[in-house]
């Protein structure tokens, strides 16, 4: 039995590093911060978790989908983990070729040991039992405080491009040949930028991104010698009692130290017919796919194009809602709409057969997603972009950009609006574009 006990950090940013620090010691940790960022007004909840950490696992779930909901059902207590993108092909008729250095499983998920929650202004530590008592937490909340801090030291970094600008610029065109042909209306397409040969500490690099490009869907993951260091905006779903809420992001404009030159971007992105078709185009999407699991007539949109400003882009994001049928779980919800529409095109099914003829890497964990399931079936899961991804083992690390293809984008530009999306993390490594 999970118990709970409070705590009072001193400092909640530096208890925050402090935990991302400790799984070091750890075969499996997962980190999920929100930085502090608030929800807009119409996105009511019965909690505010702005930080959810597991760390230590007691049980767990691999590769297997429909093997999940069992595990959660049979030990009705938190789980954190994720879904790479390749489980797409647990859902529909597809396969995934193409290179994967990186090597994270399909999914994982598992149930924490130690289980640390911010609710609001409230800290808590949830333990279970069987395992733990309140003198031996507070013994492991004492180790944690000490825990020296890892000091991140590299050389100079040389990155390597899967898919050079010539043939990115080749894939646009016959993406958008596709287009004119009616087989698709829109595709997302990625490509991997990648390291050799590097040896870092991801926990310090998850710190410096976190610094760099602050966002509410920020992750961290360590499974085993695999890697996932993320700051991504984007929200997948969000379940909360009956309700379901999606939030794709489709549009993006530059930051500008100027504030006028700033205003004029984001103003670009608020009043842009491409910016606002694309966005539209994968939020019909995402209702059509929520409408499978809803109550007829609880679909809405609760905000169309909406510009929020991150410290390193303006994005373009639209809210959608749903109740959930009587008879649908938390999983139906996942199904129906993984992957998510934002990362794929439209129609979907047609544009991932298109994105493993296209793309030359293999997604895995990126464009997948990272969260939690309480003991309830409720759940938050973001949409892993704007993310590093590092395998120890081999020392090679990776990380994807990628963006909407229409009939009406400018290859060029696309090829532009992704080394802006990759700037944070470029920055960690002080590499230069």
């Amino acid at each position: 039995m999970r118990k709970y006990i409070d705590i009072h950090p001193k400092d909640d940013a530096g208890f925050k590093q402090l935990i991302c620090q400790s799984t070091r010691d750890q075969g499996i940790g997962v980190v999920l911060d929100g930085n502090g960022f608030e929800a807009p007004a119409f996105i009511k909840s019965s909690h505010r978790y702005d930080f959810v950490a597991g760390i230590q696992s007691i049980g767990d779930c691999t590769n297997d989908l429909t093997q999940v909901q069992l595990f959660h059902k049979q030990c009705k207590d938190w789980l954190l983990g994720f879904l790479s993108y390749d489980v797409k092909n647990q859902l529909e008729d597809l396969s995934s070729n193409n290179l994967d250095r990186v090597e994270m499983p399909d999914l994982y998920f598992f149930r924490p040991r130690y289980l640390f929650l911010k609710d609001g202004d409230k800290w808590q530590v949830g333990y279970l039992d069987e395992y733990d008592d309140i003198e031996s937490i507070q013994e492991f909340i004492d180790d944690l405080i000490n825990c020296e801090e890892s000091e991140e030291e590299y050389g100079e970094v040389k990155l390597n491009h899967q898919v050079s600008h010539h043939d990115y610029l080749k894939a646009i065109e016959k993406v958008q040949w596709h287009i004119q042909r009616g087989d698709i209306y829109e595709l997302n397409y990625c490509m991997e930028f990648f390291v050799n040969d590097i040896n870092i500490t991801p926990q310090c690099i998850y710190q410096r991104l976190k610094e760099i490009s602050p966002t509410p869907f920020s992750a961290f993951v360590k499974y085993h010698d695999k890697f996932l260091m993320g700051a991504s905006p984007e929200r997948y779903m969000k379940k909360d009692g009956r309700k379901i809420i999606s939030q794709p992001i489709k549009g993006t404009s530059s930051r500008d130290n100027n504030p006028f030159i700033d205003k004029a971007n984001k103003d670009y992105l608020i009043n842009s017919e491409k910016e606002r078709a694309e966005n539209i185009m994968i939020t019909d999407l995402v209702r059509n796919d929520l409408s499978r699991v809803a109550k007829r007539g609880s679909v809405q949109v609760d905000e169309l194009c909406g510009v929020y400003s991150f410290k390193q882009v303006h994005q373009m994001i639209s809210t959608v809602s749903a109740e959930l049928k009587d008879d649908a779980t938390w999983m139906d919800a996942i199904k129906t709409s993984f992957p998510m529409g934002s990362m794929t095109g439209a129609p979907k099914v047609s544009a991932m057969k298109l994105i493993e003829e296209y793309e030359q890497s293999k997604r895995g964990l990126y464009s997948g997603t990272v969260g939690y399931i309480t003991p309830e079936g409720d759940f938050d899961f973001n949409v892993v972009i704007r993310s590093v991804l590092y395998n120890r083992k081999k020392r090679y690390m990776s990380f994807m950009v990628g963006g909407a293809i229409t009939n009406k984008s400018d290859a060029q530009k696309e090829y532009e609006e992704c080394l802006l999306k990759a700037s944070a993390i470029m920055k960690v490594f002080n590499i230069q574009n």
